[in-house]
């Protein structure tokens, strides 16, 4: 496990999430990554007032560790976002990706909660500081990850074998793989499908030292979700 609290020790893991997901385009990442740091040294751009705020929460607790994983929790963000913008998602899904464990930057529980036998419900927590920001194409997905996890050792023979050991630890204290009556009915939510797809993202979104677009990059994206009509 990487234990150094605040930051991230890429050699202190031996498994990667790169046998869980394709090859990804680490030089289109870099070039990406460099405009970033120009946008950095360039003027502000206007984003909506939620945008700012979730800039700012990433900016000051986003360097933190993201559980028992070998990455921070900026990292696996953008990963996701990442991940999600490839798969040619919806913008409100790549928001969704990005803030799908937004919950952790909010709570002030360690960062090895789970080993100490505590279940933070991340996902709850998320889930209702989005209501109040976003519709129901952002908040569903984020608030659903947890049991899509639950939904997919269930019914994928070899889902549960890909899985990272933290988030074995973690779907223990979630409730474990679903009954098929559970699972049964999470087929019949509205957003099971964007659950599932936001779910492998967040799977696959542990790769130490992967070069990412920078997260100025993904603010557009928050910004077209905020501004999205209610159904």
């Amino acid at each position: 496990m990487c234990n150094r609290p605040g930051s991230v020790s890429p050699e202190c893991c031996n498994w990667t999430a790169s046998q869980y997901t394709n090859p990804v385009d680490s030089q289109a990442a870099l070039e990406l990554h460099e405009a970033g740091k120009q946008m950095d040294h360039a003027e502000p751009q206007s984003h909506h007032a939620t945008t700012l705020e979730i800039l700012g929460l990433f900016r000051e607790h986003g360097d933190s560790q993201y559980g028992g994983e070998c990455v921070s929790q900026l990292e696996h963000a953008l990963q996701a976002a990442w991940f999600a913008e490839r798969d040619s998602a919806s913008p409100a899904l790549i928001a969704a990706a990005l803030l799908h464990d937004v919950g952790h930057l909010l709570h002030a529980l360690p960062d090895d909660a789970p080993e100490q036998g505590v279940d933070d419900r991340h996902e709850a927590l998320a889930a209702q500081w989005l209501a109040n920001r976003f519709g129901p194409a952002v908040i569903d997905p984020v608030g659903l990850h947890v049991e899509a996890k639950r939904y997919l050792s269930a019914t994928e023979s070899d889902y549960f074998a890909r899985l990272s050991p933290p988030s074995v630890l973690s779907l223990e204290l979630q409730g474990g793989p679903m009954t098929p009556d559970e699972a049964h009915r999470f087929q019949r939510h509205r957003s099971f499908s964007e659950a599932v797809r936001l779910r492998r993202w967040d799977d696959a979104a542990k790769i130490p030292n992967l070069a990412t677009p920078p997260i100025e990059h993904f603010a557009q994206y928050v910004d077209a979700a905020c501004c999205e009509p209610a159904p």
